[in-house]
């Protein structure tokens, strides 16, 4: 009786459980933080002699981590539009008081 229980608490489909995606984004966005941010701060260390240009390229890193998560999560909620289409009718355009 226990297991028929549990398993009935574990149906909800995952689009609904939202704070599946929240940890999911949560998760996302700190991992892509963390790599990101050594990633250009290695990137600073070979490239750069100023310690200046240096810690900006580890906060370049930083924005573009927590950009790209913020693009990926803001799909997973249904927030993104994604790319726009513009839509091009087949009727060409006329001027007014043309004949």
């Amino acid at each position: 009786m226990a297991e028929e229980n549990k398993q009935e608490q574990s149906v909800v489909p995952s689009e609904y459980n939202l704070d599946a995606k929240w940890d999911a984004c949560l998760d996302l966005g700190l991992r892509r933080f963390t790599y990101f941010s050594l990633i250009g701060g290695f990137a600073g260390l070979l490239l750069f002699r100023s310690p200046v240009t240096r810690w900006a390229s580890t906060a370049f890193g930083a924005g573009a981590g927590l950009g790209s998560a913020y693009t990926e999560c803001s799909q997973k909620f249904g927030g993104y539009p994604g790319k726009s289409t513009a839509s091009i009718s087949e009727t060409p355009i006329t001027k007014v008081g043309e004949d």
